[in-house]
């Protein structure tokens, strides 16, 4: 499923959308060969979608509970599992169904790029011999197939779990059972891991063989890592080929233009990086290729003759066909990711009606990078999501902070020896008791108690739209992470007017004033460095003098790489794209340290 000869001839993918956005959209879309990206973090919410599509679809089910042995790796698995049978069944379905109006195999045909295999369909509908033409029907129903069922782990997410006080041993931490549970799963896909490197997940991941190339030189389970630039490549795929593991795809997000958590790199912006991935792809194949077969060798195991395959794409912002395209040729991607406007095809994603209207509605000013995210990274949210409503009334009523019932952000020890929550209600009530201790001045105590009270939720209510939609839990939350590209599509769409829109067969968008999507990226990063600026000059910031001035000279790099690029490149709007960029190098220019942080205050920061 997963093997060049029958890949999809797909040029996007779905990537992973919080943890109930895309928890079932496999089912969904796979079947017309789009891959999509399934959440690994809630395996609580997992087990409840397991139960409902087992009762759709008369499946035996066996609850796995909490208190049972192994129940997160084994919930997974389960899930996962039923998942891949109920797609192998439907492709065997869409492969038998005739080439009619309507039918799931003429969608699946329609909806494909104009390739050769595209083409081939058209020169079957164009034969007038029904002998031949039953023929190549016959062939085209056989090379119908699906798209990958992914899976994704925030490396980061991995709370060390205890029971009856004591710590359980690591593999039982949330990461690490997250990784068994998929790999001891049917699927013949690739697991994504996204957050940052963290050793003993990657470790842990040589332990099992379909991560391994067979025979043939397939790989039943694969390897991609979501990264931001490309230093974050190099190293983590050494860590890997060391380990006798070979990445397959390296998946460039946007630091910053993109939806849920985001990953701010120090002023590098997408462009400049996604050339130096373009410039330096060989050599990185070549090199990882030499470490990986010392690491075979050195454990015993054949050497590959050749590299492997090494995909790159890249996903954040994107916006229009035009923009699709430039990725996939001038920067020669083998994939592209399209997830924000995805949220408003009801028959892809999970969205309640009430979250629905919301988004379409949604403005500027109703999507923002906010400080929710308990761990500490910015995180995009819809201003009047559930999740914020709630949050905002607990502040209101004297109770802030959340019962915390999930738990898998927990990461604080200041007040008790084992972790929890930055949003949990236990941790907000003793923090906002003892701020005052700490030292802060009149000016910069709201700021603290502000950004105390911001942190939401969010491993539990970012699946809170599928719980709604679901009818798992008429009371959810729900928060919504969709990316600032939101605010450029105000209209439902079907999954083949979307798949239309991509490859440039209609326009779905309804902003005309949508600035190019590395242009809204060097917006964004401006208004975070403007933010940095500012913490700094409360003396609310660690940062140094020097983290400030790379960043400004990363992003006056990147002007200046844009403007001879845009040269070359753009043809369509190319004066506003270099008026834009003009503007943003003169407010750059502008923007000044005022007052450095003190080394007292950014020593007690860091320690706090």
């Amino acid at each position: 499923m997963a093997d060049r000869a029958t890949r999809s001839e797909h040029t996007f993918h779905i990537p992973v959308m919080g943890t109930g956005f895309t928890i079932d959209t496999a089912l969904r879309v796979a079947k017309y060969g789009i891959s999509s990206v399934i959440s690994l973090v809630d395996d609580v919410l997992i087990e409840q979608v397991r139960k409902l599509l087992c009762r759709a679809t008369e499946e035996p089910y066996e609850e796995i509970a909490g208190r049972d042995e192994d129940p997160r790796a084994r919930r997974i698995t389960a899930y996962l599992n039923l998942v891949d049978r109920q797609v192998r069944r439907q492709v065997q379905e869409l492969q038998a169904s005739p080439f009619e109006a309507g039918s799931d195999l003429t969608r699946y045909y329609e909806m494909l790029p104009d390739t050769s295999l595209k083409r081939e369909y058209r020169d079957m509908l164009a034969t007038d011999d029904p002998a031949d033409q039953a023929r190549k029907q016959d062939e085209l129903r056989h090379r119908a197939v699906p798209g990958t069922i992914d899976v994704n782990i925030m490396t980061k997410l991995d709370r060390d779990l205890y029971r009856h006080g004591k710590k359980l041993p690591p593999e039982f931490a949330d990461a690490m059972s997250a990784l068994r549970g998929y790999a001891n799963s049917s699927l013949t896909s690739s697991i994504i891991f996204s957050a940052g490197m963290n050793q003993r997940v990657y470790s842990y991941a040589a332990q099992f063989t379909d991560f391994s190339p067979d025979e043939s030189g397939g790989i039943k389970k694969k390897i991609i890592l979501k990264v931001s630039d490309w230093r974050s490549a190099k190293i983590q795929g050494k860590f890997l080929a060391k380990r006798g593991l070979w990445v397959s795809e390296y998946r460039i997000e946007s630091g910053l233009n993109c939806g849920g958590h985001a990953f701010a790199t120090n002023g590098l912006l997408m462009g400049p990086i996604l050339a130096e991935f373009k410039d330096h792809r060989a050599e990185l194949r070549e090199s990882l290729h030499a470490i990986y077969n010392d690491a075979r060798a050195a454990a015993g195991r054949p050497t590959i003759e050749a590299p492997l395959e090494m995909r790159i794409t890249a996903q954040g912002g994107i916006g229009t066909a035009e923009e699709n395209e430039l990725l996939l040729q001038y920067y020669r991607l083998d994939a592209t990711g399209w997830a924000t406007p995805f949220l408003l095809v009801p028959e892809v994603t999970n969205v309640d009606d009430e979250h629905l209207r919301k988004l379409l509605d949604a403005t500027d000013r109703d999507v923002h990078l906010s400080d929710a995210s308990p761990l500490g990274i910015p995180f995009w949210t819809l201003r009047d999501s559930a999740s914020e409503e709630s949050r905002r009334q607990r502040i209101l009523d004297g109770k802030p902070g959340s019962p915390c019932p999930k738990g898998f952000l927990v990461s604080n020890t200041e007040f008790t020896d084992i972790p929890i929550c930055h949003a949990s209600r236990a941790y907000q009530k003793r923090k906002l008791e003892h701020i005052g201790e700490e030292g802060f001045s009149a000016t910069q105590l709201p700021v603290v108690q502000e950004g105390v009270l911001a942190k939401a939720c969010i491993c539990h209510e970012v699946g809170g739209t599928a719980l709604l939609k679901k009818g798992i839990d008429p009371d959810a939350k729900p928060a919504v992470c969709c990316g600032p590209n939101i605010v450029n599509f105000s209209k439902l769409a079907t999954l083949q007017e979307m798949v239309s829109h991509i490859y440039g067969r209609l326009s779905l968008l309804t902003n005309p004033d949508r600035p190019h999507m590395f242009i809204r990226e060097l917006a964004i990063y401006m208004d975070h460095l403007r933010k940095e600026f500012e913490k700094c000059s409360l003396d609310l910031s660690t940062r140094a003098p020097k983290y400030f001035r790379e960043f400004k000279e990363n992003l006056f790099s990147g002007i200046e790489y844009y403007r001879s690029w845009a040269d070359k490149v753009i043809e369509e709007n190319r004066k506003r794209f270099l008026d834009d960029l003009r503007s943003m190098g003169e407010a750059l220019e502008r923007m000044t340290l005022v007052k450095p942080a003190s080394k007292e205050r950014c020593e007690s920061l860091a320690q706090t």
